[in-house]
């Protein structure tokens, strides 16, 4: 009961690197971009993909994993909560610990570790770093075991590890209130970028408004501490999703009960909340999205036309809202680059659903993660009681395939990403052992499911595959393309954690270059995508 009280409270919580200057060919113009944009929205309704496997991780105690990213060698690690001293774990300090754990490509696992002290202590963001470890953020109230520095409380908790998982640095960030690290990630200039929430008005906490605060902490590379800001009003405000844009600016999604501060535009109750902030956390807008009921924003990325796409959930069916099934439902807004409205969609059913996560896909449509109570409406196939849901949308936010994963108990994901082989992955928990799970230990499970390329086992590929190369890989600065036949291509990078970061169309690609030099160091895609859809992927290292 304690465990699901605290996944509640946490689900709620959560619920222009390639400039065209540098291509030694033509770009083409916005005719082209057009033309691809109706490829992507005709494409018709796909088959929901097959679960290549999945993976039961913990002991008898309670266990989540709530983060995972794609690792440079094709594995996996994964970030969660333990309560267990048994089955697939070893090290834990006692209450609640960390628990990372290492995956091979078909889920084995390689190492796990604990972090942590005697306190309870959580983590919601893992990312692996251009160096090949991994940093970590989370919230600590211990001060021993892997705990030094705690401020009082619940500290942010930041950890550096290598790519063995031991500890390299760490830093607790806070004062003497409650403050938590939600989300964290390596920014262009090799430093780190911390989204959390604050109640402190001391230590590294200063200009909170009132209440419960977003706040923003920049590190560098050794944890120390470059700029930190609080971002609400007088009310409640948290945010859950950070990214680094294009322009090296963040944008942030959260939600608001405030109507002050640095808020305007509240709807009534709780609204979504985006934030554009500039490269020192100065904000360039913000905008409060919903209806009179409760609205979040719980997921947010860059996409490739230089605009926004947000997931999170509502129970509003006026303002910005339409379309709501009843009860909350999971929330999808696409944004332009001012952060207006271009279009939305609320998924769900008569029962309570919820959008945890969002990621453009290299199709140029979306991939939604959560779960849902449902079984009508946009849901079909739900096993019972709570089903983890994901979905895919085309570009213009129609629905191309859903599915329910899950067994007869509670079954959640909790974010999701697309991997380099065209399929999907998510990280939640689950309490059954029956439908599409085994191997559950007992009590809630950590559980990762590996899902294939969206049921199309016969992707067309290019017809010159073999005499299309790139090089030099590695490579510091750029790269150029040999090979490819007269045409129209889409080149499409994705990074280490399966975004999209940008797109170009070219034309008569006889000899291209692309400048990486401001890239971060470390492993990238690039998809080259001819104008009949047909598809051939190559590698990218930068040092």
């Amino acid at each position: 009961i304690v465990f699901i009280k605290k996944f509640k409270i946490l689900f709620i919580m959560n619920t222009k690197l390639l400039n065209p200057s540098n291509f030694s060919i033509k770009v083409l113009t916005v005719a082209f971009c057009l033309l691809a944009g109706l490829f992507f929205s005709s494409q018709s309704k796909a088959q929901a993909p097959n679960i290549q496997w999945q993976k039961c991780l913990g002991g008898t105690g309670a266990d989540g994993a709530w983060s995972i990213q794609q690792t440079f060698d094709g594995g996996y690690i994964v970030e969660g909560t333990t309560s267990s001293t048994n089955g697939d774990v070893s090290g834990n300090h006692g209450s609640d610990d960390i628990w990372l754990v290492k995956l091979d490509n078909a889920g084995a696992i390689q190492w796990q570790k604990c972090l942590g002290g005697t306190g309870s202590d959580y983590a919601k963001s893992i990312q692996q770093t251009s160096d090949g470890g991994y940093i970590v953020a989370g919230t600590t109230e211990s001060n021993d075991g892997d705990v030094a520095g705690n401020h009082g409380n619940g500290d942010g908790w930041v950890v550096k590890l290598d790519n063995a998982g031991a500890i390299q640095w760490q830093k607790c960030l806070g004062g003497t209130g409650i403050d938590y690290a939600y989300t964290i990630s390596q920014t262009s200039d090799g430093n780190y970028i911390i989204l959390g929430f604050t109640t402190s008005t001391d230590g590294d906490v200063s200009g909170n408004h009132g209440d419960n605060d977003v706040w923003v902490v920049k590190l560098d590379n050794t944890g120390a501490i470059q700029w930190q800001k609080c971002l609400g009003g007088t009310g409640f405000d948290q945010a859950y999703s950070i990214q680094q844009t294009s322009d090296g600016g963040y944008i942030i999604a959260g939600i608001t009960g405030s109507n002050d501060g640095d808020v305007s535009g509240n709807h009534g109750n709780d609204d979504g909340w985006v934030l554009k902030l500039d490269n020192a956390g100065a904000i360039q807008w913000q905008k409060c999205f919903g209806g009179a009921q409760s609205d979040q924003a719980s997921s947010i990325q860059e996409t490739t036309d230089g605009g926004y796409i947000v997931a999170g959930n509502t129970r509003s069916n006026d303002g910005d809202v339409s379309g709501n099934h009843g009860m909350d439902d999971g929330w999808v807004l696409k944004l332009d680059n001012a952060g207006a409205i271009q279009w939305q969609k609320c998924l769900g059913g008569t029962l309570a659903d919820f959008g945890a996560a969002i990621q453009q896909t290299s199709d140029g449509g979306y991939i939604v993660g959560g779960m849902t109570g449902s079984n009508d409406g946009d849901v079909s196939g739900n096993y019972g009681n709570y089903d983890a849901w994901v979905l895919k949308l085309d570009n213009a936010g129609a629905i191309q395939w859903q599915k329910c994963l899950g067994g007869s108990g509670i079954d959640v994901a909790y974010t999701i990403q697309q991997t380099s082989d065209g399929g999907y992955i998510f990280p939640g928990y689950t309490k059954s052992n029956n439908g599409d799970v085994s191997g559950n230990h007992g009590d809630y499970d950590g559980w990762v499911v590996k899902l294939s390329d969206s049921g199309n086992t016969d992707v067309p590929v290019l017809d010159n595959t073999d005499e299309v190369s790139i090089f030099p890989i590695p490579t510091s600065s750029s790269i150029q393309l040999k090979g490819l036949k007269d045409g129209v291509y889409t080149l499409i990078i994705i990074n280490s954690i399966g975004q999209t970061i940008q797109h170009h169309f070219i034309a008569s690609p006889a000899n291209a270059v692309l400048d990486l030099s401001h890239l971060p160091g470390g492993v990238y895609h690039l998809q080259i995508m001819d104008k009949d859809g047909r598809i051939e992927q190559k590698k990218l290292i930068k040092r």
